[in-house]
């Protein structure tokens, strides 16, 4: 299996973007959450379609060198991304911020994502600050890679 983790550009936004859905209806499990009226994973419900929501997410392509939008691909097909974020988007402090970090299902207990994780964190060196939903839901996010991380409530800084 080959595991292959770049940093994307407008170009290739729109991989990111399709996963991201995915990546919301994970959540949901996590904090029992039902779409909006339209039937999107958003808190408003001035999201009627994906391409609304896709509008919101250009910011990671729009910031270059302070957000760092992070593709996972496997044997070359589209499996997850990392999206990282560095001040002023983050903790005093902190020099990088895990804001979102996805995998898809079927990947997942393979050690695809702590290799991924690796290789982004080599390449950015500096104060790194991750949190993780605490719930019990999530034993399998806090115990990421094995690590001791700071366990409080997801959430998204830039949204």
């Amino acid at each position: 299996m080959k595991i292959e983790v770049r940093l994307t550009d407008k170009r290739e936004a729109n991989i990111i973007k399709n996963l991201y859905p995915l990546y919301l209806y994970d959540l949901s499990g996590h904090y029992d959450r039902i779409p909006n009226v339209h039937g999107i994973y958003e808190d408003s419900n001035d999201y009627r379609t994906l391409n609304d929501q896709y509008e919101v997410q250009n910011i990671w392509w729009e910031k270059t060198g302070v957000l760092f939008p992070y593709l996972i691909l496997v044997d070359g097909i589209p499996a997850g991304f990392i999206l990282i974020a560095t001040p002023p988007h983050c903790n005093k402090g902190i020099d990088y911020f895990v804001n979102e970090f996805f995998l898809i299902q079927s990947l997942r207990g393979k050690g695809i994502a702590e290799s991924a994780a690796n290789v982004v964190f080599d390449q950015l060196k500096g104060n790194w600050e991750l949190f993780t939903n605490p719930l019990e839901k999530n034993i399998t996010g806090q115990n990421f890679g094995g690590r001791p991380y700071r366990i409080t409530r997801m959430e998204s800084i830039l949204r």
